[in-house]
């Protein structure tokens, strides 16, 4: 985890599309827990795509692919003060 921690928190220096990225650990250990959380902001959906295919993101992404038990994703809008649409 900390390999995929270290790897992701470098991806704002070389993608300047990401405006914000954080990252959390579970801390409950409950059998509903996922073991990490990212959250990413973009300024657009066109934005979000180039991190999706940018180099360094699918490099990471190919290795959490063959790391992880299982995933869950949520791209969702939110309006001009940040708050989810």
């Amino acid at each position: 985890m900390a390999y995929v921690r270290e790897r992701l928190l470098a991806l704002p220096a070389i993608i300047p599309e990401i405006k914000m990225m954080q990252l959390g650990r579970d801390v409950s250990r409950t059998e509903m827990s996922y073991d990490m959380m990212l959250v990413t902001r973009f300024d657009s959906l066109d934005a979000l795509h180039t991190y999706k295919v940018h180099p360094a993101h699918v490099e990471v992404a190919s290795y959490v692919a063959k790391v992880k038990v299982a995933r869950v994703v949520l791209d969702a809008e939110t309006d001009t003060n940040g708050e989810l649409i």
